[in-house]
C-alpha cells in the first residue's frame, strides 16, 4: 500500500530534479554564448559552437539556439545581443515519458548583454 506512493514520490523527485538541473545548465549555456557574442568580431557560428560545447559537456543535445541579431558583430556599441536556448523537456527527461511535467513543456533560457565594441 505504501510502495506505490513511495515510488510516485521518488519518480516525481527525479523528474523535478532533472528539470531544475537542465534549466540551470541551459541558463549557464546562454550566458556563455552571450559572453562570446558581445565581443568584437564575434560571429553567430562562434556563439552556437560555444553553446553546443557547453551543452555537450552536460550531456544535453537537441537544443535550439537563437542569436539576435544573427550576426552579433552587426550590433552597435551598447546595443543588446540576445542568446536564447529552447529544448523540449521530453528530450532531456531521465524517465521514459515525463509523468508530472507535461510532455510538451519547453525549457527556455535567455541572456541579454550589451555589445562591447569601440565607439
Amino acid at each position: 500500500m505504501v510502495a506505490p506512493v513511495f515510488f510516485l514520490l521518488i519518480f516525481g523527485m527525479i523528474e523535478f530534479g532533472r528539470l531544475v538541473m537542465v534549466q540551470q545548465v541551459i541558463t549557464n549555456a546562454s550566458r556563455e554564448g552571450a559572453r562570446i557574442a558581445v565581443l568584437d568580431g564575434a560571429t553567430g557560428a562562434e556563439v552556437n559552437t560555444a553553446v553546443e560545447n557547453y551543452l555537450t559537456g552536460a550531456n544535453i543535445s537537441g537544443a535550439n539556439v537563437t542569436v539576435d541579431p544573427s550576426e552579433p558583430s552587426t550590433a552597435g556599441y551598447g546595443e543588446p545581443v540576445t542568446v536564447t536556448i529552447t529544448i523540449p523537456f521530453n528530450q532531456v527527461s531521465w524517465l521514459p515519458s515525463p509523468m508530472f511535467v507535461g510532455g510538451d513543456t519547453n525549457l527556455t533560457a535567455t541572456t541579454v548583454m550589451r555589445r562591447e565594441t569601440v565607439q
